[in-house]
């Protein structure tokens, strides 16, 4: 029967490369959407992905981590005074709004860190210095973001919040997709051009003192080596009241199931590739179809010699399934392609891993059978009397 299914699949070259190209159509339709998904997912954490903090201390009320009420700065003291810990460090994340030398404004996030410390890796091969945002007025940003800031790279000047700011290195990878820009400065420079602060720091806020009762939003921990890491997140809870203390993996499934669940971007994803899915099970039926019409008195005449129903079956689900291997693979390709272009266009990152395509090939052989059971009933319902009707 294998050689039966391929003879009937091969025989119309115009009709096998119509089924396929459908395929290769759902295939690259449910790839490039779950992988934009599943690099949108991956996307919103990376900043907490890159970090090295044990634990990360945050308001109560944090939703997740772009949106949080700020803590004092007066915390981190308190925290680096617990028993188990071995380093603290502030972290801001603020919005701002940035206007580049033309006069072009772009919306973004400031974070501001520590360039001294050791629980926030931001990029470990950026382009420039990244110690350079120590200096007052200077930021990296993610190469990726320089059309939106309406620049042409390091050395860019522009102003936040009417203050200088100068790009002083380019990281990669580093950018949510669904945020807006991220601005990688030191905390002074963060608190400078925070609108927050617009009354603190009004001698010199690149060389004063941070105040006792400053605002964060969080403070990353590093906990000892050979401490619980659960009796440290206690103690620090204990410590700091009103505050959380997560886990990085924790501060990463709340970031992610916030933009799953509460907002409608995973809906709409998972909507369009479950259309390519119904337009591939629609194509390779018709082809299906259209291959049992034009084959019928075969298969009237397999019955006629006393082959079984399923045998014929059989045959019919081995076109089907070779299809879905004939499609897949070259799906498989141009979505690899539609990925590149799209992380060097845009840094867009559309994530096919071995695992997603493992998944996509199970699916589009399974979308391939189903479409071939429209086609079962037709063949094995012949009346094998049809052999001898002129």
């Amino acid at each position: 029967m294998l050689g039966l299914a391929r003879r009937f699949l091969f025989e119309d070259s115009a009709r096998l490369l119509a089924s396929l190209g459908g395929i290769v159509f759902a295939v690259v339709l449910v790839l490039v959407q779950v992988g934009i998904y599943s690099g949108f997912v991956r996307s919103s954490t990376l900043l907490i992905e890159e970090s090295r903090a044990d634990l990360w201390i945050a308001s109560r009320e944090m939703l997740y981590m772009e949106i949080t009420l700020p803590i004092s700065y007066s915390w981190v003291a308190k925290a680096k005074a617990v028993e188990g810990v071995a380093s603290a460090e502030p972290l801001i994340i603020r919005s701002i709004v940035w206007k580049n030398a033309k006069g072009l404004l772009d919306y973004g996030r400031v974070v501001g860190f520590d360039p001294a410390g050791t629980l926030l890796r931001i990029d470990a091969h950026p382009s420039g210095d990244l110690a350079l945002v120590a200096k007052p007025h200077a930021f990296a940003v993610d190469a990726a973001q320089l059309r939106e800031m309406g620049v042409d790279g390091i050395g860019a000047q522009g102003t936040i919040r009417s203050r200088p700011a100068s790009l002083v290195a380019l990281t990669h990878d580093t950018q949510p997709m669904i945020s807006p820009t991220f601005f990688y400065t030191s905390l002074r420079n963060a608190v400078a051009w925070s609108p927050i602060m617009i009354d603190e720091f009004v001698r010199d806020p690149f060389l004063s003192a941070f105040d006792p009762n400053s605002p964060l939003q969080f403070i990353l921990v590093g906990v000892k080596p050979g401490s619980d890491v659960e009796r440290v997140r206690a103690a620090l809870e204990r410590a700091l009241p009103d505050s959380r203390a997560l886990t990085r993996q924790e501060m990463m499934d709340v970031t992610r199931r916030y933009w799953i669940k509460r907002t409608s971007i995973g809906f709409i994803l998972g909507l369009v590739a479950l259309l390519g899915v119904f337009v591939g099970i629609v194509v390779v039926a018709q082809i299906l179809y259209a291959s049992v019409n034009e084959h019928l008195r075969d298969y009237g005449t397999l019955k006629a010699l006393g082959i079984p129903d399923r045998s014929i079956y059989g045959s019919i689900v081995m076109q089907a399934v070779m299809l879905a291997l004939l499609g897949f693979f070259p799906g498989l390709l141009a979505s690899l392609g539609v990925s590149a272009f799209a992380r060097s266009a845009q840094g867009l990152l559309i994530l096919i891993t071995p695992a997603l395509a493992a998944e996509v090939l199970v699916l589009t052989v399974a979308m391939c059978v189903i479409a071939g059971l429209f086609a079962v009933r037709r063949a094995t319902t012949v009346d094998p009397v049809i052999v001898f009707k002129a």
